[in-house]
């Protein structure tokens, strides 16, 4: 991606320097289901945190020490900071053509652990948005789980993390979020589990519109980054992850979306730049 000379964000919350407790230890399983699953909000629908929109692990915060930061951290920070600033502009722009105004949500870097409004969570949790604060919640520790468990790299690769998350908010500003998660709240968990599915997939959608309006405000993508994007949503598919840990999947779990799912909703985004062509609810689960 292009980024000389944007602007960075000032909607951060940087927690970085003050941690609690150490980082969880997990093997690879567990990072592929826990935090590659959970990743880019859902996880149980009954849950807390799903209402918030993410599934989190509860942890211990321990005892706040001092952290240094390296060079690459700081560089890392600095490319999320100027993602969400895009962010900003595009869904500002989108709003004003629908007669609303957009309020855009605080992006939380933190290490480790962190308390959010939906609870505890730790780094293992990956990214998530907490709708009870309008924070994206991000440990940037995070990206390089990704390049090492999933092959998934690149800058445009960790832009759609970002994006994505910011896609509900976006969703919880229309309504969207609240609404679905009350219909889930009275359905049986496989079928809460469709309606969580619905959900990721406009997420990725968003994300893709908000990459199509970036570039043709700011000329960001360059060859090479879409297919970062769509492989970055191949690997992280319901069926795909499920297969990874597991070596079969359980479709009725799924609340994500599959692979085939999640690259087609990214890539209608990254196509039409038109928040209306978004619609994951209507068409039959089966048509998604």
């Amino acid at each position: 991606m292009k980024l000389d000379g944007r602007r960075e964000s000032t909607n951060v919350d940087d927690r970085r320097k003050m941690s609690g407790g150490a980082k969880a230890g997990m093997g690879i399983g567990g990072i592929i289901i826990v935090a590659l699953i959970t990743w880019l909000t859902g996880g149980n629908p009954l849950s807390v945190l799903q209402e918030a929109g993410t599934s989190a692990l509860t942890g211990d915060s321990g005892t706040n020490t001092e952290v240094e930061l390296t060079a690459e951290e700081e560089e890392l920070a600095h490319f999320a900071k100027q993602i969400l600033a895009g962010t900003e502009d595009v869904w500002t722009a989108e709003f004003k053509k629908m007669g609303r105004t957009y309020e855009p949500p605080t992006l939380v870097l933190f290490k480790n652990s962190v308390q959010s409004g939906c609870g505890g969570a730790t780094s293992s949790s990956g990214p998530f948005y907490c709708s009870a604060d309008q924070c994206v919640y991000l440990d940037l520790s995070f990206f390089s789980e990704m390049k090492q468990t999933l092959g998934a790299d690149g800058d445009f690769a960790y832009a759609y993390v970002i994006a994505h998350e910011v896609g509900h908010h976006v969703q919880y500003l229309l309504g969207t979020l609240s609404q679905a998660h009350n219909q889930m709240s009275r359905l049986s968990e496989t079928e809460a589990n469709k309606i969580s599915v619905r959900l990721e997939l406009q997420a990725d959608f968003y994300a893709g519109v908000w990459a199509y309006n970036d570039n043709k405000m700011f000329g960001s993508l360059e060859e090479g980054d879409i297919d970062e994007g769509l492989n970055v949503a191949a690997r992280i598919g319901d069926d795909y992850l499920q297969k990874k840990a597991r070596g079969y999947t359980q479709p009725e779990t799924f609340n994500h979306g599959t692979s085939a799912q999640r690259s087609k909703w990214l890539k209608k985004g990254l196509r039409t730049g038109n928040i209306n062509d978004g619609d994951t609810f209507s068409p039959a689960y089966t048509d998604l």
